[in-house]
């Protein structure tokens, strides 16, 4: 028997950056992506954000593979979202997605469900490439382009 805990918080923000995720939208977004991932075969932990972005702390299994699952996940969002919101909606190409080991699980979950306090200091922009400094990724200048 193998044994795999394979956590991921995973972070994209909204097409542009603009701010598509209202509070009317909002609550059923994170409702839907938290069925999405069950859909998926994933157990999603933490799901929260701003209205341009969103983080998700999910837990995988060993058949996914990540850009697959980020891939099907965005896909249905995405088109979910654009139903609710008259065609407005979008989710840019590139996301981060970083594993958290389980002595931190309860840190990255405070963090997620913190959102809106982390972000009276700090844009997103600032936050994710915060995010990936904080693992070792560099920064390439078309981490903003769409």
């Amino acid at each position: 028997m193998s044994y795999a805990n394979l956590l991921y918080h995973i972070v994209y923000g909204t097409k542009g950056r603009l701010p598509f995720i209202t509070n009317e939208v909002k609550p059923h977004l994170h409702a839907y992506l938290g069925g999405t991932v069950r859909g998926l075969g994933g157990a999603a932990f933490e799901i929260n954000g701003m209205n341009d972005h969103v983080h998700l702390l999910v837990k995988l299994n060993t058949t996914h593979r990540l850009d697959y699952f980020l891939r099907d996940l965005k896909a249905n969002s995405s088109k979910w979202a654009k139903d609710k919101t008259n065609g407005k909606f979008g989710w840019q190409r590139r996301y981060g997605a970083f594993t958290v080991s389980e002595s931190q699980f309860s840190v990255v979950q405070h963090y997620i469900r913190n959102q809106e306090e982390h972000h009276k200091k700090f844009d997103f922009k600032h936050e994710f490439e915060s995010l990936l400094r904080a693992n070792g990724l560099e920064i390439d200048e078309y981490l903003w382009k769409d």
